[in-house]
């Protein structure tokens, strides 16, 4: 199955009409779903699915263009239903379930982004990373921390003793907003490294 084109072409008595089906990703089931019922529709096999026709011409026709648009390994696995309602509402089940997991760890990423904060043993070093490594996983799960808000959480996060003089400095930049969340924490930085270098003199 994976030399199998993504596009199925079907010729009707007014000529061929060339459709499009989506390829099924871990990431991608709502897009996934609305292009597909479109396709479904345009191809007058959507019946089968909803409100779940017995044509078996068209139910065929149906599971076959499903099983086209989904993972081998997924294939493999619902191989076996031989209705096109029965394949459509187990590959939502599917990935509605991946949905919510994936919703649930993201509410998770984003509360412990809200209560991190700087520990006094950390360098800047590490409390960055922690709050990049948070922005890579969002990311990964749809949900994209802007720099500015990595910028207003850092500054907020730091020890006020520690950081007291640097931080007032920084929240009086008139671009703050524009600034890099590496060019802040580069900033920092170099501002922990002379505080070091003072207290060890």
């Amino acid at each position: 199955m994976g030399d199998v084109k993504d596009e199925i072409v079907l010729h009707k008595a007014t000529g061929p009409n060339s459709i499009k089906f989506p390829k099924l990703t871990p990431s991608n089931y709502t897009v996934w779903a609305l292009t597909m019922k479109i396709a479904l529709k345009v191809s007058e096999v959507w019946e089968t699915i909803d409100p779940g026709t017995k044509d078996e011409k068209k139910n065929n026709m149906a599971i076959a263009f499903l099983f086209q648009s989904i993972p081998e390994t997924f294939v493999l696995q619902i191989g076996d239903i031989d209705t096109a309602k029965a394949a459509w509402d187990a590959i939502k089940a599917r990935h509605v379930g991946a949905e919510r997991v994936k919703e649930a760890r993201l509410q998770i990423l984003m509360a412990e982004f809200d209560r991190i904060k700087m520990k006094d043993g950390d360098t800047v070093d590490m409390f960055s990373g922690k709050l990049s490594e948070i922005a890579v996983e969002a990311a990964s799960l749809g949900e994209v921390i802007e720099e500015p808000k990595l910028v207003k959480k850092i500054l907020k996060s730091l020890p006020r003793k520690k950081f007291i003089h640097m931080v007032a400095s920084l929240e009086q930049v008139p671009d703050l907003n524009t600034k890099s969340y590496e060019d802040i924490v580069g900033r920092l930085k170099a501002y922990e490294e002379r505080n070091s270098r003072r207290r060890n003199r």
